[in-house]
């Protein structure tokens, strides 16, 4: 489908862009495009204005900062792949990236872009959330930071207020610690019926401290903190493992769909958790 006539501006600072989006109620910013250009074509979103962020200079990057990394919102999936602090600091979310759909939307598609989206089906917003990341935000009344847990408010609803650009992303550096990223879906490159994102501190033989994120198990992405608390202090092995991921569904609400039942949802992320958690930990 042809999308609805809007209006394009390309600003080249932060604040230009957040003035044309404070002036226009109806106007949505455009970051890789991967999210916002699927929605014009199918008349799913009719923004008068569209305020294509790529010529706004600072936006992209990986910046050390000693105790976290500062990610620039129009950072790429494929830098952030190919990034060795990233690589080397946060491999979890190097790690998910890669799973992003094809290597087109990766060359393409932003880290902010995703998140800004805020789909719980996608990859990245459950890795924000199980690393607790911050999300840095400049509108009109100036800057300010929201921690992943107040980030994701609803269905394809986040914090931001109108006019609001995000401009990076923080994450804690997680220094001896593991990672893996587990995602079951229909075919390749498809949306995920169910993710998980594991983060494990190990000890010895065991499991000192784990954060899970779980992807598309309610309408914003969840922390598995039952299936956490469970998982301390336990053994690396399978049987004491599963036993932890099989709360990895409580205060979940799954979605029912032509993809899957929420029952078969809450199955499937006590499986893919103790997957993750033995991957990270062995």
């Amino acid at each position: 489908m042809i999308p609805p006539r809007f209006d394009y501006l390309r600003p080249g600072t932060v604040r230009e862009a957040v003035d044309a989006l404070a002036a226009d109620e109806d106007a949505k910013a455009l970051a890789g495009g991967q999210s916002l250009v699927p929605l014009l074509r199918f008349r799913l979103a009719a923004p008068t204005t569209v305020v294509d962020l790529g010529g706004v200079s600072g936006l992209r990057g990986v910046h050390d900062e000693g105790e976290s990394l500062l990610i620039g919102a129009m950072t790429s999936h494929y830098e952030v792949i190919r990034d060795p602090l990233v690589r080397e600091h946060c491999g979890l979310l190097a790690m998910a990236a890669r799973t992003v759909a094809d290597p087109a939307v990766r060359h393409r598609g932003t880290l902010g872009g995703a998140l800004a989206h805020a789909d719980p089906a996608g990859d990245l917003p459950a890795v924000a959330l199980a690393l607790d990341a911050e999300f840095l935000l400049t509108g009109p009344d100036g800057e300010r930071s929201v921690a992943a847990a107040e980030f994701f408010v609803d269905y394809l609803t986040t914090a931001m207020e109108p006019g609001e650009v995000l401009t990076g992303v923080r994450f804690p550096k997680y220094g001896g610690w593991s990672f893996h990223y587990e995602k079951f879906s229909r075919t390749a490159q498809a949306w995920a019926i169910t993710g998980v994102a594991a983060a494990v501190r190990p000890d010895g033989g065991g499991i000192a401290e784990a954060r899970i994120g779980l992807t598309n198990m309610g309408p914003v992405p969840v922390r598995a903190r039952a299936a956490e608390e469970a998982c301390r202090g336990v053994p690396a092995q399978a049987g004491a493992v599963h036993d932890a991921a099989e709360r990895a569904d409580e205060g979940t609400d799954p979605p029912s769909d032509l993809n899957a039942q929420a029952d078969y949802r809450r199955h499937l992320s006590r499986v893919l958790t103790a997957r993750a958690l033995l991957a990270a930990a062995t």
